[in-house]
């Protein structure tokens, strides 16, 4: 069953930020996947995801985006995982 789409954005505390973060890295790292909970749903990040950081600027403000994207495939449930 296919999900229903999703754009949200979470304001976290630095220190759940730093510890997702940290998290993150450490999957990262080791090269597994790995989940993370977003405004209360929890999902599952391929070690395949690719990881890219974005810089905005306007008028008035700037923005750093991390991004981790992958397409979805049912196959991805063999490798190791970690919990963010």
């Amino acid at each position: 069953m296919a999900k229903a789409p999703r754009d949200i954005e979470r304001i976290y505390s630095t220190e759940d930020v730093v510890a997702k973060l940290r998290r993150l890295a450490d999957a990262l790292e080791s090269e597994s996947s790995f989940r993370i909970q977003i405004a209360g749903e929890r999902f599952r990040v391929p070690a395949r995801a690719q990881f890219s950081i974005e810089h905005e600027r306007g008028d008035d403000e700037e923005e750093i985006e991390f991004q981790l994207k992958w397409k979805l495939d049912d196959s991805d449930d063999s490798d190791g995982e970690a919990v963010v």
